[in-house]
């Protein structure tokens, strides 16, 4: 039974030698840990920060890290392959996953591989995406706002209503998006190659009212 007195919130929890697994740390911030000696057999380590963290040491297995966050200095045992795991970081294989909503603020997405990825109104807004490949991927209502997207290809993508404000879209490949009807571009670096392609798509899709940025995609668009 559930002893309301002692238990926490698992995003608040710290772990120690002593935790016992299996733990439930979801949405917790265990960025820049050393979690040398902690059991995360079974964890529920769904969307926890482990930017940062050591978990060479541990032992994984069987433990959820869907949506939990890594980056280039986040230290994993030698053989597990976090990259297929579910976790959101550099290079990790998430074509085809589901991420709608999710919130991916701020990530260094580089290498990733999203295509066919549901990202419908995923947040995200600062995060390094150059040279990703969103081929096919889902993105309606997601919020690209000052994300780095460099070299990225949206080719085949639905961006309806997708809001790119002040992201850097040089070398990215726009012009073959499915559909962008109340796509906001305001703002964007690097869009002079692909602004004539753009315009010129249907008027349906250009002069579609974006609600949430108040702006068409035409108007957004024009220089």
């Amino acid at each position: 039974m559930l002893d309301l007195l002692q238990w926490q919130p698992p995003e608040d929890l710290l772990p120690t030698v002593a935790s016992g697994a299996p733990l439930d740390g979801r949405g917790a911030d265990w960025s820049g840990l050393d979690l040398t000696g902690i059991d995360l057999r079974g964890a529920a380590l769904c969307r926890v920060d482990l930017r940062g963290a050591d978990l060479s040491a541990c032992d994984l297995d069987g433990a959820d890290l869907r949506l939990a966050r890594f980056d280039v200095f986040t230290r994993f045992p030698e053989g597990f392959d976090h990259r297929s795991s579910g976790a959101v970081g550099p290079g990790a294989k998430l074509n085809g996953a589901f991420l709608n909503s999710a919130d991916l603020r701020g990530l260094d997405l580089r290498g990733c591989n999203l295509m066919g990825a549901y990202l419908s109104g995923a947040d995200l807004s600062g995060s390094l995406l150059d040279g990703v490949r969103l081929v096919g991927a889902e993105l309606r209502f997601a919020v690209l706002r000052g994300a780095s997207c460099v070299g990225a290809s949206f080719l085949g993508s639905q961006l309806d209503f997708a809001d790119f404000r002040a992201a850097d879209l040089s070398s990215a490949r726009l012009d073959g998006a499915e559909t962008l009807a109340g796509a906001d571009f305001s703002g964007c670096l690097g869009l002079d190659a692909e602004r004539s392609a753009l315009l010129s798509r249907p008027y349906k899709e250009l002069d579609t009212w974006n609600p949430w940025t108040r702006e068409t995609t035409r108007a957004s668009l024009e220089p």
